[in-house]
C-alpha cells in the first residue's frame, strides 16, 4: 500500500512542477524561455484558466496524497516496547579470593 501511494505521490508532484514551469507568470514563464509565447497563447486563448485550475486540483490532490502517505507509513511501523536494561549476570565461580600482595 505504502509503494502505491508513493508512487502517486511522486507522479502527482512531478506534473505539478511542470505545470507550474508551463504556466506564465509575472516574468514570462519558462515557456517563454524555450521561444514559446507562454501558457496563455501557446495552445490557445483560453488555455490559461484551464492551467489554473488544473495548478489548484492537483495542489489539493498533492496535498492530500502528502497527508494520506505520512499516515500509511506511520500507522505501518509498529513502535518497539520499550526494552529493560541488561541485567548484569553475577560470575558463574568466582574462585577463590586471593589476598593483594603486601607492598615494601
Amino acid at each position: 500500500m505504502q509503494t502505491i501511494f508513493m508512487v502517486l505521490f511522486l507522479l502527482v508532484a512531478v506534473i505539478l512542477s511542470m505545470l507550474v514551469l508551463i504556466q506564465r507568470g509575472r516574468g514570462g514563464g519558462l515557456a517563454g524561455a524555450f521561444g514559446g509565447a507562454g501558457g496563455s497563447s501557446a495552445f490557445g486563448t483560453k488555455t490559461a484558466d484551464i492551467f489554473i485550475k488544473a495548478t489548484a486540483v492537483l495542489g489539493g490532490v498533492f496535498f492530500l496524497l502528502a497527508i494520506i502517505t505520512a499516515y500509511i507509513m506511520k500507522v505501518d511501523r509498529p513502535t518497539p516496547a520499550p526494552e529493560a536494561p541488561p541485567e548484569t549476570p553475577a560470575p558463574a565461580n568466582p574462585g577463590p579470593a586471593t589476598p593483594a600482595p603486601a607492598q615494601k
